[in-house]
């Protein structure tokens, strides 16, 4: 399968820096567009192509990542639209905020006719296989959406889901990577108060939250459910937990969200 992935930026040059990582697409095999070429020249030492010409970068690729700020996917789709060939290339957007509609427009000729189109919110973590992805199937069938997901499949988990849940998908995954990034700083803060180095410290609790990652995910509980197992009666570990429940913890992250996804709108 070849690609072309437009944009080199934080999220189109992690999304191509991930798909050469997984190995389910090979340098030979990928473009990469942007019109900085710094930008181009980890793909290139890579053995992926380069270009800045977008419309170059479209022509012979299977699939076509648009991947650039939410304003400038008109601009993009219009330009690469007349080199693309609707009954055998699929379009794949990521920017939060775009809608389907207006991509669907701004991809139509003037038959209206569109190539096949998906919406995708990956996160960051797509450089290190370890994203959580959505796609939205907006103009796709069933064979189209299933590679595209096995794309994405490489690099992390996919959710197929709908357009109106993105915003969403994008507070609770995308941002929480840097809530999640939030508390291990806090709790690193934490292990230096109480005498670790702050480096010891730092090790210490991103081992401990790939540990409880790994349990969660081996055993497919409830949180709450392996809380209990170490949650003694009486002993240090729910006390902790309350005096975090009592500074409003849960709260705070629930609010968190919800001002993400507010923000969004």
């Amino acid at each position: 399968m070849k690609i072309a992935v437009i944009g080199a930026g934080a999220m189109g040059g992690s999304l191509a820096a991930g798909l050469l990582k997984g190995g389910r697409v090979a340098a030979g095999d990928m473009t990469v567009a942007d019109p900085t070429a710094a930008a181009l020249e980890p793909f290139a030492a890579a053995g992926a192509h380069t270009t800045t010409d977008n419309v170059a970068a479209v022509q012979g690729a299977d699939v076509v990542f648009v991947v650039v700020k939410p304003w400038i996917v008109e601009r993009v789709v219009r330009q690469v639209r007349p080199a693309m060939d609707c009954g055998r290339q699929t379009l794949v957007v990521i920017a939060a905020g775009v809608s389907s509609a207006d991509i669907l427009t701004w991809a139509a000729d003037s038959q209206g006719d569109a190539p096949s189109v998906l919406l995708a919110i990956p996160n960051i973590a797509v450089a290190e296989l370890c994203s959580m992805t959505f796609v939205v199937p907006v103009r796709a069938n069933e064979a189209q959406t299933a590679s595209v997901s096995a794309l994405f499949d490489s690099v992390g988990r996919t959710l197929i889901t709908e357009e109106r849940l993105l915003p969403s998908a994008t507070t609770l995954a995308s941002c929480g990577i840097a809530y999640a990034m939030r508390y291990v700083r806090a709790a690193t803060e934490g292990g230096v108060e109480l005498g670790f180095k702050a480096a010891d410290a730092c090790a210490i609790v991103l081992q401990t939250v790939r540990g409880a990652v790994e349990l969660l995910q081996a055993g497919g509980g409830h949180p709450e459910a392996e809380i209990d197992k170490v949650t003694t009666p009486g002993g240090v570990t729910i006390r902790g937990l309350n005096a975090m429940e009592h500074a409003g913890f849960t709260s705070a992250v629930i609010r968190g969200l919800k001002a993400g996804l507010k923000a969004a709108d």
